[in-house]
């Protein structure tokens, strides 16, 4: 019997002669009244992997499965396909003997690409391969395009992310890193619900970009007839969740920062923040621990992970350093002895580290040495403490030397993954931290904060001390799937329009 392999054919033709013999296709199933895209319905009963894992269960039972056609085999009277549905691929015995002359002179039409719905039996073949023996097949919508390389491969990165349906069609094993992606998510809310953190929504439209330190986009309400900013961040709203009496809140959204893309950006990003009256930053480290270490244990199942070649422990004790005493043990510098910023300039020009003319003080300089120089060496899991006050307008500062805050920040793999604070309570610190960032703002920091005056009026009213914590859900889960990019890890990255 001579097979007739339909994608070799269709490969000596362009894809505007292919989308032409699609179309015409579906047009002849219209004129004789079987337009596939007038059925609003399939009763499917099983799927393609229920029935693959549990053939015991199913061997001789009635089925009905549905999915995308990938592979067909046409051998005259007696034909296969493979179809693949939400998890699974399930191969198909068709026959004209079952669905009859006409059913299956209609079945041979079918393209790779077809959505199709198959009734029949469950059997194994001669070489063991579970199928569905089909009495029944039915076209439950055209693809008018071809699948690319015919199914062997979607391995344009561009065009993968741009078009990440097809990426998901050809390339089934994506799907993974998106199924963990959703379990990683909801461990973490299980995780802090067990806790008694209430979880809330705050708004995405601000009238203030606070919260951090970025850049925001810019959009216009015409009603109001006032600019207004994708949030950077959840954190001031939340604070105020806290200050109306909340003990516990958390947020797991959207944040949108208008800065560069490359492999840790991406202008619209996944974070959780979460705040708990009556705590510190020593407090948000040990839940820190906690949520990596069980997120890995119950979705990974196990701690100690492979992450683009280096083995990384999350269940062993973090390290605990302050950033003082990191950029000592790597560069010799001490800053403890280095008390002005004249000083810290001449250390910074020694060394080689350029700083920006509004930033040459010495908190500014502590913070461009940890970056430039020690960022990059932290691999295990590690928490940097002690932030200048500079560069944390937020944060509570060290009783023991207000020139430092009770501020962290935690790496794996030489990247920052969460940031958190001993919150600042005090109305009148707080103002006057935020006329600093105006100064900075004055001097050409877009980053800088915004005044935020509606914020200090609530503070006014009293906030408990407070611990609070930030993470970068999509940096947590390129760690959990072992991506190098974070486009891999979203759905639908910020891409430039082709055209």
């Amino acid at each position: 019997m001579q097979e007739n392999n339909e994608e070799n054919q269709e490969q000596e033709l362009d894809l505007n002669q292919l989308m032409k013999i699609r179309r015409e296709k579906l047009e002849e199933l219209q004129s004789s009244g079987k337009d596939p895209f007038e059925i609003t319905k399939f009763d499917r009963t099983n799927s393609a992997g229920e029935i693959k894992s549990n053939y015991e269960k199913f061997e001789q039972k009635d089925v009905a499965v549905a999915g995308r056609i990938i592979a067909k085999r046409i051998m005259g009277k007696a034909s296969f396909c493979t179809i693949l549905d939400s998890d699974e691929k399930i191969q198909s015995y068709v026959s004209i003997n079952d669905l009859g002359e006409e059913s299956y002179k209609a079945f041979k039409t079918f393209d790779i690409g077809d959505i199709i719905g198959i009734k029949g039996f469950v059997f194994k073949t001669r070489t063991e391969e579970i199928s569905v023996h089909a009495k029944e097949v039915t076209l439950l919508s055209k693809s008018l395009r071809p699948l690319p390389e015919k199914f062997h491969g979607l391995k344009d990165v561009d065009l993968r992310y741009r078009q990440r349906y097809l990426d998901l069609i050809v390339n089934p094993e994506v799907k993974d890193t998106f199924i963990l992606r959703s379990k990683i998510i909801s461990e973490i809310r299980n995780i802090l619900d067990s806790k008694g953190y209430l979880e809330v929504e705050t708004p995405t439209l601000n009238t203030i970009a606070g919260g951090a330190a970025a850049k925001p986009f810019i959009t216009h309400h015409n009603t109001l007839d006032m600019d207004m900013y994708l949030r950077i961040a959840t954190e001031l709203y939340l604070k105020r969740l806290i200050v109306g009496g909340f003990d516990k809140v958390y947020e797991i959204g959207k944040n949108f920062r208008n800065e560069g893309i490359d492999i840790r950006h991406n202008p619209e990003f996944t974070a959780i923040e979460l705040y708990a009256a009556y705590q510190d930053y020593h407090d948000m480290m040990d839940i820190t621990e906690e949520i990596f270490r069980t997120v890995a244990e119950r979705v990974l199942g196990k701690t100690v992970i492979n992450y683009q070649g280096t083995e990384i422990d999350l269940g062993t004790k973090w390290k605990r350093t302050t950033m003082i005493d990191a950029i000592k043990e790597v560069t010799g510098v001490d800053f403890n002895k280095i008390d002005t910023d004249e000083e810290a300039v001449a250390i910074a020009k020694q060394k080689g580290v350029e700083i920006e003319e509004s930033k040459k003080t010495r908190g500014y300089i502590i913070n461009a040495f940890f970056e430039t120089f020690v960022e990059e060496t932290l691999i295990q899991p590690t928490f940097v403490c002690d932030y200048p006050v500079d560069v944390s307008p937020l944060t509570k500062k060290k009783p023991s030397d207000k020139r430092l805050t009770e501020r962290f920040e935690c790496f794996i793999g030489g990247r920052e993954y969460g940031n958190a604070y001993s919150e600042l309570n005090d109305p009148i610190d707080q103002y006057e931290r935020f006329v600093a960032q105006l100064k900075q703002r004055d001097a050409g920091d877009e980053e800088a904060n915004m005044m935020d005056e509606d914020f200090i009026t609530a503070l006014e009213y009293g906030m408990p001390p407070t611990g609070g914590l930030g993470i970068g859900i999509d940096r947590m889960i390129m760690l959990f799937t072992d991506s190098a990019s974070i486009r891999d890890v979203l759905f639908f990255p910020t891409m430039k329009p082709l055209n």
